[in-house]
């Protein structure tokens, strides 16, 4: 059973980075994104207000640039050839001050160096020097591009994304089976998604490293009337005959993501409740048949709109029908009017089209799903239909 992304890859990616970087004459580069970091080196921490960045030199070397409490653990776990680091933030010497030493010692001065960001940043209280302060080069953003390397996924990325599917199908499963009328949504969340989490770890043994979050299942507050809300927050609602809910459950594997969401209902459904959940029902299976390789991913929110159109329920709509996933929850592409990427063989989605009636609740199921040489392949498999997701 496949639980990690394997060395080799891992070393693949990083050839293909630096054949880009060949490709556009950019002789280096810098990059300071937590999650390209991970991408290109295996190495997953958690990022706060001390600066980590990765770096590539003009002979292809690999480095990672941290505080000296993660010296150890990147020396362990990332698949680089140099690990440097520095005492602490701030420090009587700012961390951009030693990384400006580094880059020096490796003739960074005077290249072409590129860029996913121009300086470290954190919301948790960092301030510091960008790269021009530091160091005199010639600097080319090459934001976006590590992104684009990650929106085609491969073998193993696909089989880590069904694995999180499989037990995002369990903690679904086990919402539904607790949520009861008179229980609040803390309590059914939280017994859900231990229970799953539980099972997921004991299955999967020692191997499983999640690099997030384990299993869970939620409704992050999307209970009733707050259902029409698309992101609304945990309330501690107390479940009432009638309600309608919208779910959301998943499990990370190795940092791979995957989404399963669904409209339930508390006991039963009313005749509106159910007219608005058909009409989701339908705009979801507008978005499958509109889902392949070729095609841009703006074609799906047409279809989808146009459908919504037809339907008389634009003015219900509040967001676009479903986006890329992987090592983030949301990355490119979307399935939106303005975004023209075609898709690809192996690129994974999203599909998520929603409405929201106030005072009556939101309807929105969310499949991830596989696009393949022939069209599109369903990853999540828990049933859609009304019948099945009334909640006794």
């Amino acid at each position: 059973m496949l639980l990690a992304i394997p060395k080799e890859e891992i070393l693949e990616r990083q050839e293909k980075f630096y054949t880009y970087l060949q490709s556009k004459q950019v002789d280096c580069a810098v990059l300071f994104s937590v999650t390209d970091i991970f991408y290109l080196t295996g190495f997953h921490f958690y990022p706060t207000e001390r600066p980590i960045a990765f770096f590539i030199d003009d002979k292809q070397g690999t480095h990672l640039f941290l505080p000296a409490l993660e010296h150890e653990h990147a020396e362990s776990f990332a698949y680089v050839d140099y690990v440097h680091s520095y005492p602490e933030y701030p420090g009587l010497q700012h961390p951009m001050e030693y990384l400006k030493n580094v880059l020096q010692r490796l003739r960074f001065a005077g290249k072409k160096v590129g860029y996913d960001a121009i300086g470290y940043g954190s919301p948790m209280g960092y301030k510091g020097p960008i790269l021009k302060d530091l160091l005199q080069a010639e600097y080319i953003s090459i934001s976006g591009v590590i992104q684009e390397m990650r929106a085609v996924k491969s073998f193993n990325e696909i089989e880590l994304i069904k694995e999180s599917c499989r037990w995002g199908n369990l903690a679904h499963r086990l919402l539904q089976k607790y949520s009861k009328q008179g229980l609040s949504e803390i309590e059914i969340t939280s017994k859900a998604t231990t229970e799953a989490t539980m099972a997921m770890i004991e299955t999967l043994g020692p191997a499983y490293k999640p690099h997030g979050r384990t299993a869970y299942a939620l409704f992050r507050g999307q209970i009733g009337e707050m259902s029409a809300f698309p992101h609304a927050v945990t309330q501690n609602l107390v479940l009432k005959k009638g309600d309608t809910l919208v779910t959301g459950a998943a499990g990370e594997v190795w940092g791979y993501h995957s989404e399963l969401e669904r409209t339930m209902f508390v006991q039963e459904a009313s005749k509106e409740q159910e007219k608005y959940f058909n009409i989701m029902y339908e705009a979801q299976e507008v978005a499958f048949q509109a889902i392949k390789p070729g095609a841009a991913c703006s074609d799906v929110e047409h279809a989808v709109q146009t459908y919504f159109k037809d339907a008389g329920v634009s003015h219900l709509v509040q967001h676009h029908t479903g986006h890329a996933i992987g090592l983030l929850g949301h990355e490119a592409p979307f399935f939106d009017l303005g975004d023209e990427t075609i898709m690809e063989p192996g690129m994974v989605f999203t599909v998520e089209p929603g409405i929201y009636v106030r005072g009556l609740g939101g309807f929105r199921h969310s499949d991830t799903v596989l696009v393949t040489e022939k069209g599109m392949e369903m990853l999540t498999y828990y049933p859609r239909d009304l019948a099945s997701l009334i909640c006794h």
